[in-house]
């Protein structure tokens, strides 16, 4: 068996675990390696959530590391006043939500984090542009200065408890009830049981 360690490792902690011992065969380091300490990182890692249309999850202690399994599609749903009011992941084929019709938003692991919505607007935000082996065909990527723009443009519809820089109100990202019943579904299936004795 091949141990892998990784999660924010940096010289510090190379030096203390080979000052300890240990058995690891390969350390992963990411953030560290590509950046500055002194200049901020933003800490993402691309999990795998489908294999050959079987649909995986990623386990850990930490509910904050568990993936979102399956492709999944994603809407921004706004309310009266034109403002974003929350994100809701759905599974790929599940229907969108529509103008002036309620949906459930849950959060992904915390059940008793959820709000209804009626959106006034819905907004479909990830485009495919490269589908792979899917016959598809691929298309041509925008210009960055159209990607500049239309982030710029975004953000500026935020509310502005969402954007100040002194304890901004934390945006809302949520999954549709179907995903939500999956996400726990595979979660259940997939996680060791433990034996007592």
């Amino acid at each position: 068996m091949t141990i892998t360690a990784s999660n924010d490792l940096n010289e510090e902690t190379l030096d203390a675990l080979n000052k300890q011992g240990h058995e690891v065969n390969a350390f992963g380091i990411g953030t560290y390696l590509v950046t500055c300490y002194a200049q901020a990182a933003l800490g993402v890692v691309f999990k795998l959530v489908e294999i050959n249309n079987q649909p995986r999850i990623k386990l850990s202690e930490d509910v904050s590391k568990v993936s979102i399994p399956c492709k999944k599609r994603s809407y921004r749903l706004y309310g009266k006043e034109g403002y974003p009011l929350v994100d809701i992941m759905t599974g790929e084929n599940e229907p969108p939500p529509k103008l002036g019709e309620r949906i459930l938003c849950r959060h992904p692991f915390n059940e008793s984090k959820r709000a209804y919505v009626v959106p006034q607007q819905v907004e479909e935000l990830l485009k495919c542009y490269w589908p792979g082996n899917s016959g598809e065909k691929r298309e041509e990527l925008p210009s960055l200065k159209d990607i500049r723009n239309r982030c710029i443009k975004q953000l500026e519809q935020m509310r502005p408890d969402h954007m100040r820089k002194l304890n901004p109100t934390p945006y809302k990202v949520s999954v549709s009830a179907n995903l939500y019943d999956f996400i726990h579904f595979l979660w259940l299936n997939e996680a060791p049981v433990g034996e007592l004795q």
